[in-house]
C-alpha cells in the first residue's frame, strides 16, 4: 500500500509524528467541525489523510514496531482513524471509500497490494494484536530476528491470557494493555458502520467489516478470540482482597475485550469464526473457567462490606448477560454443563437483581428484556427447574419480601413486581414472564406462601372482566396462570399446600372465571369500566399492598444513557416452540395452532368479542381446579367448625396430610415452550447491543454527535 516518499510527507507526517500523550488529545486536537468540513470541502485531503494513516499501520504491521517512535506513531494514527471513521460511515457518499483500492495501484503490484482498504486495515489491526513487544511479550528473540520473523509467528502462542486452549498466563504489562486497548477501540469503530443504517437497512445485508475480520481472511481469529474470552473469565475486580485496592486498577481491559466480542456475535454461521469457535469448546474445565469467571463478574455489584465503596463493583454486567446469553444459544453443552449443577443459581440470583433494580428506569428496560430472555431460554430445560427448589439462603440487598423459601419463590417474587411495580413499557413482557414461570411449575416441590399469594393475586388482576375483554390478547395471562396452577396440583401436589391453601382461600376467582359473562352487554360494560381507570389492571389492585400512585412514578433515565428506540418484539408464539414431555422425559414437539383473527374498533367489534369470549372461555382449564375445591373446600370447612380452627397453620397441616389421588381428572402431558431464535430476536439483540457499546465509549466519545440511525439518542 505504502507510495513511497512524497514532497508533502513531511505536511502529513505531523499528524502522527507529534507527542500526542491519550487518544483524549487527538479526539481535542480534531474537532468534530473540522472533519465535517474537510469532508465536504476537501474530499481528496480527507481521502489522503486516511490512506496515509493507514499506510503507517500497514507497515508497522508488516515490520513490527520496534522503536519508541515507530510506538508512538501506529498509536497516533490508530487514535486518527478513531476519531475520522465515524464521519466517514455518517454520510452514505463516503461509506464505499474504504471498500475501494489505494488510486494508482498496478496490475503489477502483489495481491495485498490491491486489497481494499478496509480489508489492509482490519489485517493491519489483527497483526499489531499480537506484535511482540507491542501488545504482547516477546520471546527473547533479537530485534533484528523479530523483525524477520514477525509475519510469521504463531500467535497462538502469544495468547493475552490463561484459560480456554492456553495454559499459561503471560506476565502483566499495563503498557501492552493499553496498546491493545486503542487497537481494539479502532476495531469497534470499524464495525460501528451499522451504527449509521436505520434497523430496515441493517436487516438486509451483513455488516461487511465484521464479515471479513471474523473470516478465514483473518490468521489471527483463533488465538484473538481465545484472548478475548480469557481475559474477561479472568479478570478479577477484587484481586488481593485489599480494601480500596481498586483504585490502583481499571477494568478497561475486561471491557474491550467484551465490547470486541459482543460486535463479532451478531453474525451466525459457518463463516464467521468467532461464532464457530464458540461453539465448538467442549472441555468440561473449559466451560468450568467460563461459568466460574462470568458468574464470579456478575455477582460482584452484589457483594456487600463494611467499609464503604472498599470493593470493585464492575459496570459491564450487561456486555456479561449478552456473553453468557450467546454461549448458551450458540454452545448447548455448555448450556447443559450450566445446568447440570447448582451452579446456575450464581447466574439467576444477579439477574433477577439486575431485574429488579431495573424494573422503573426507562432507560434500563433492554437490561430487563435481556435477562427474561435468559431466563426464558434457561426455563426450556428440566434441570433449570429442578435447581430452582435449592432454598434460597443468601441475603442479596433486594427491595422484596422477607420469605423463607426456595430460588423459585425468589423468582416469582421479583416477577411478580416487574408485573405490578415495573415501567408500563414492560407489558410486551407479561407472556414471556409468564412462560418462564409455566416451564418450571411441574418441577416445583414446595412454594412458600409469600410466592403462592404473589400468583394469586396477578390471576385476580388479570381475570378481571374489563382487563380481559380490553385486548384480544390478555385472556393468554389467565391461561399460563392456570396452567401453572394445574402443573403444580397434578405433578406436585404433596409439597404444595401453601399453593393449595392459597387456591382455597381466593376460590371466589376460579369460581367467576366459570362463570364470566361473554355477551355482548356484559363486554361492553366491563370496557365502559375500563375508561374509568389506569389500562395498567394489575398495578391499580386492591389486593396489592402497593398504591396506584407508585405506578405513575417513572424513574428518568440516568444522565447519558440513549432513548431506547430499540426493535419490537415478537409475540411469545414466535420466539418459542411447544414441546411435550414424553413419558420417558424426552421432548416432542407439538404443532401450533393458527390463532383466530381479531379486529379492533367499529360498530361490530362487541359482537366480534363476544364470539372471541366466548371461543377462549370454554377452553380455560378450569376442570382440575374446581375438583380440587369441590373435594378441599367441604374438608377445610368441616374441620374447622369441628375444632374451631382460625389459625391457617392448622389448616396447613391437614392439607398437607391430604391427597388427591384418584380423585382428580387424568393429568395433563408437561408442555415446555422452549425460547426459538428468529430474526426479530436477532434485530433487537442487535440494536440493543450497539446502544450498549455506544455507552460505554465516552472516554473518547467516538460516536458522540454523529448521524446515528440504529437508535435514537437522549441529551441528558
Amino acid at each position: 500500500m505504502s507510495q513511497g516518499n512524497t514532497p508533502d510527507d513531511a505536511f502529513w507526517d505531523q499528524f502522527w509524528c507529534e507527542t500526542y500523550t491519550s487518544v483524549q488529545d487527538v479526539f481535542a486536537l480534531v474537532p468534530a467541525a473540522e472533519i465535517r468540513a474537510l469532508r465536504e470541502e476537501s474530499p481528496s485531503n480527507l481521502a489522503t489523510l486516511c490512506y496515509k494513516a493507514m499506510d503507517k499501520l500497514v507497515q508497522g504491521a508488516s515490520s513490527g514496531v520496534q522503536t519508541e517512535k515507530e510506538r508512538q506513531i501506529v498509536l497516533n494514527c490508530t487514535r486518527l482513524l478513531t476519531r475520522i471513521l465515524p464521519y466517514i460511515f455518517e454520510d452514505p457518499d463516503w461509506r464505499g471509500f474504504f471498500w475501494s483500492t489505494v488510486p494508482g495501484a498496478s496490475q503489477e503490484e502483489e495481491e495485498d497490494q490491491c486489497r481494499p482498504l478496509a480489508e489492509s486495515l482490519l489485517l493491519s489491526i489483527a497483526d499489531l494484536l499480537f506484535c511482540p513487544d507491542f501488545t504482547v511479550n516477546s520471546h527473547d528473540k533479537s530485534a533484528s530476528d523479530s523483525a524477520r520473523d514477525f509475519q510469521s509467528i504463531d500467535s497462538c502462542e502469544f495468547i493475552w491470557e490463561a484459560g480456554v486452549g492456553f495454559a499459561q498466563s503471560p506476565a502483566a504489562n499495563y503498557i501492552h494493555d493499553q496498546n491493545r486497548t486503542e487497537l481494539l477501540k479502532l476495531l469497534l469503530t470499524c464495525f460501528s458502520e451499522a451504527i449509521y443504517l436505520p434497523p430496515s437497512s441493517e436487516k438486509k445485508s451483513l455488516n461487511p467489516w465484521v464479515t471479513f475480520f471474523a473470516s478465514s481472511e483473518n490468521r489471527h481469529a483463533l488465538p484473538l478470540f481465545t484472548s478475548l474470552l480469557n481475559v474477561v473469565c479472568a479478570y478479577d475486580p477484587v484481586g488481593m482482597g485489599f480494601p480500596y485496592n481498586h483504585l490502583l486498577f481499571s477494568d478497561q481491559r475486561a471491557l474491550q475485550a467484551l465490547d470486541t466480542s459482543a460486535a463479532n456475535a451478531p453474525i451466525s454461521g459457518p463463516e464467521n469464526l468467532f461464532v464457530n469457535y464458540l461453539s465448538r469448546i467442549h472441555r468440561e474445565e473449559d466451560f468450568s473457567f467460563i461459568l466460574k469467571g462470568v458468574s464470579s463478574l456478575l455477582n460482584n455489584p452484589l457483594l456487600q462490606t463494611y467499609l464503604p465503596h472498599s470493593t470493585k463493583k464492575i459496570q459491564f454486567h450487561q456486555e456479561l448477560l449478552v456473553l453468557f446469553w450467546k454461549l448458551c444459544d450458540i454452545n448447548k453443552k455448555f448450556l447443559f454443563f450450566v445446568l447440570k449443577s447448582s451452579n446456575v443459581l450464581e447466574i439467576l440470583v444477579p439477574i433477577l437483581f439486575y431485574l429488579n433494580e431495573s424494573r422503573m428506569d426507562h432507560s434500563k428496560l433492554g437490561l430487563v428484556h435481556l435477562g427474561v430472555f435468559i431466563l426464558l431460554l434457561l426455563s426450556g430445560e428440566r434441570n433449570f427447574g429442578v435447581r430452582l427448589n435449592k432454598p434460597y439462603t443468601l441475603r442479596v440487598p433486594m427491595d422484596v419480601p422477607v420469605f423463607t423459601g426456595t430460588h423459585a419463590d425468589l423468582l416469582i417474587v421479583i416477577f411478580h413486581k416487574l408485573m405490578t411495580c415495573g415501567h408500563q413499557r414492560l407489558q410486551p413482557l407479561f407472556d414471556c414472564l409468564l412462560t418462564i414461570i409455566v416451564n418450571i411449575s411441574p418441577y416445583l416441590k414446595s412454594l412458600s406462601m409469600v410466592a403462592a399469594s404473589k400468583l394469586l393475586h396477578l390471576l385476580e388482576a388479570f381475570s378481571t372482566p374489563w382487563f380481559l375483554f380490553s385486548s384480544p390478547q390478555n385472556n393468554h395471562l389467565v391461561f399460563f396462570l392456570l396452567e401453572v396452577c394445574n402443573n403444580i396440583i397434578q405433578y406436585q401436589f404433596d409439597g404444595n399446600s401453601k399453593l393449595v391453601y392459597s387456591i382455597i382461600r381466593k376460590r371466589t376467582i376460579f369460581h367467576q372465571l366459570a362463570n364470566l359473562p361473554c355477551d355482548a352487554v356484559s363486554i361492553n360494560n366491563a370496557l365502559q369500566k375500563m375508561k374509568k381507570k389506569r389500562p395498567e389492571l394489575s398495578r391499580t389492585s386492591s389486593t396489592d399492598t402497593q398504591s396506584s400512585d407508585v405506578f405513575k412514578q417513572d424513574v428518568p433515565p440516568e444522565q447519558g444513557t440513549f432513548k431506547a428506540s430499540l426493535e419490537a418484539m415478537p409475540g411469545i408464539d414466535k420466539i418459542t416452540e411447544k414441546s411435550q414431555v414424553c413419558a420417558d422425559g424426552t421432548l416432542m414437539s407439538v404443532s401450533r395452532s393458527v390463532a383466530p383473527q381479531t379486529t379492533e374498533g367499529g360498530a361490530n367489534a362487541a359482537t366480534f368479542d363476544c364470539r372471541i369470549a366466548l371461543s377462549w372461555k370454554s377452553k380455560l382449564p378450569l376442570q382440575t381446579i374446581m375438583r380440587l375445591l369441590q373435594v378441599l373446600v367441604p374438608q377445610v370447612e368441616k374441620i374447622c367448625i369441628d375444632k374451631g380452627l382460625t389459625d391457617e397453620t392448622e389448616i396447613l397441616q391437614f392439607l398437607q396430610h391430604g391427597t388427591l389421588v384418584g380423585l382428580l381428572p387424568v393429568p395433563h402431558p408437561i408442555l415446555i415452550r422452549k425460547y426459538q431464535a428468529n430474526t426479530g430476536t436477532t434485530a433487537w439483540f442487535h440494536t440493543y447491543m450497539w446502544g450498549v457499546i455506544y455507552l460505554r465509549n465516552v472516554d473518547p466519545p467516538i460516536w458522540y454527535d454523529t448521524d446515528i440511525r440504529l437508535f435514537e439518542i437522549q441529551r441528558t
